[in-house]
């Protein structure tokens, strides 16, 4: 397992951080710790691709040497927004590059999906610790990402519920001990749906996610269990354990994050309310903790805790994501690229929902390719994967009684 178990710590002076990503779910929640520490935090860069009104308020409240907002025709707002404020404002793909490569104390890799690739592996170039939010680097570029870090001598925390929770219980631990790992998954919206109801689910009823306050289309992955497909390789990448030592149960209520069975048979798990706040401050903090509002468990009036094996037939997501996995090379970013245009094109509603995993289906049969050496050929493969998924979608297609309500879509 090559996670550390301590993390560089800047003495006296405050902890200097950059949060790539700082509008979504995962940036707003760890914004809300550091604005809780002004005294034990520096922000350097705070990153965003179109919400420009809301990164303008944050860089303006929390002060960083340099915004930058991914979309070239927003920089002017942003810099008209920021003018006074002695904040460099800047825009487009080189400027969210450059901006995760300031050297910091700790950066945060919040961006969504395969567009977080190239700014979080340069954040994982230049940063002491790298906290990892955006699964996708390492199911698309495991093998490229590690290296880097090794490299670079870069110390690598797990922002994710389930991988965060393991790496607290592993803390310590020899590696030859951990028997089996046990991600936990709440099931989703459609947990207890049969097949023939979820064929005309919509959008809206997908992103509301019974537990996580998250991001549309991680909620939407939620609900494919294509989430925890993508959870399954990044562990395999995070903690060298074989793929048929990773397990996955539906746990509906959230409360355990995911377990570690060990040699001798027992089982250790961690526990905590489904609030992203507390593994974020976990990354923020580690060796250390940090206070934190989470709300806090109350067992006396904590209701039963269940879990059940996830149903493939109903959910082939997870399936399909094991399969990659297990094919190595190339398959893992094909999935990764499918299943992104399968849930824009879903939230578009030109696809039903149960032809997001068809259609990614679809593409793993379709396409083959060598492993990738960097992250150019990530992204070639990442683009080919695309090109073949907006192909099929054609044939995917279905007929939608046009909706003029304006909650027809998400926005």
């Amino acid at each position: 397992m090559t996670l550390p178990t301590t993390a560089a710590r800047p003495e006296g002076a405050p902890r200097r951080v950059s949060v790539l990503g700082a509008t979504g779910s995962i940036g707003t929640s760890t914004l809300d710790l550091l604005a809780r520490d002004r005294a034990g935090y520096a922000i350097e860069a705070l990153t965003a691709f179109s919400r420009v009104e809301d990164l303008i308020a944050t860089a303006r409240r929390l002060k960083p040497a340099i915004a930058v907002i991914g979309d070239p025709g927003l920089y002017r707002a942003l810099r008209d927004g920021l003018a006074g404020t002695g904040i460099e404002a800047a825009a487009g793909r080189e400027a969210l590059i450059a901006a995760a490569e300031r050297p910091v104390d700790w950066a945060i890799g919040g961006i969504v999906g395969a567009a977080g690739l190239e700014p979080t592996l340069a954040a994982a170039r230049n940063a002491k610790v790298l906290a990892l939010a955006n699964k996708e680097c390492l199911v698309c570029a495991g093998a490229i990402f590690k290296a880097e870090l090794a490299r670079c001598s870069t110390a690598l925390v797990p922002v994710d519920s389930e991988h965060s929770a393991i790496f607290q219980v592993l803390a310590g631990e020899r590696p030859e001990r951990v028997e089996r790992l046990i991600l936990t998954a709440s099931g989703g919206p459609f947990r207890t749906f049969s097949r023939a109801e979820m064929t005309d689910v919509t959008p809206r009823q997908a992103v509301n996610h019974p537990r996580w306050s998250m991001g549309a289309k991680i909620s939407i992955d939620s609900a494919t269990m294509m989430n925890k497909g993508l959870e399954v390789i990044e562990a395999y990448h995070l903690f060298d354990v074989a793929p048929e030592r990773i397990d996955v149960v539906i746990h509906p209520q959230s409360v355990i994050h995911s377990m570690v069975e060990y040699c001798d048979g027992a089982v250790l798990a961690q526990l905590g309310e489904p609030d992203m706040r507390t593994p974020i401050a976990v990354a923020l903090s580690w060796p250390d903790r940090m206070p934190t509002p989470v709300k806090r468990l109350d067992f006396g009036t904590m209701a039963a805790l269940t879990f059940s094996t996830p149903d493939d037939a109903r959910f082939p997501c997870l399936a399909l994501a094991r399969r990659a996995l297990h094919t190595g090379g190339a398959a893992p970013t094909l999935l990764n690229a499918a299943n992104e245009v399968a849930v824009e094109a879903f939230m578009r509603r030109e696809i039903g929902f149960l032809d997001i995993p068809e259609l990614v289906r679809r593409v793993l049969d379709g396409l083959d390719a060598p492993a990738p050496a960097t992250i150019a050929d990530v992204l070639a493969i990442d683009a080919e994967a695309r090109s073949r998924a907006l192909a099929e979608i054609a044939g995917l297609a279905r007929s939608v009684v046009a909706v003029a309500a304006p909650d027809s879509r998400i926005q």
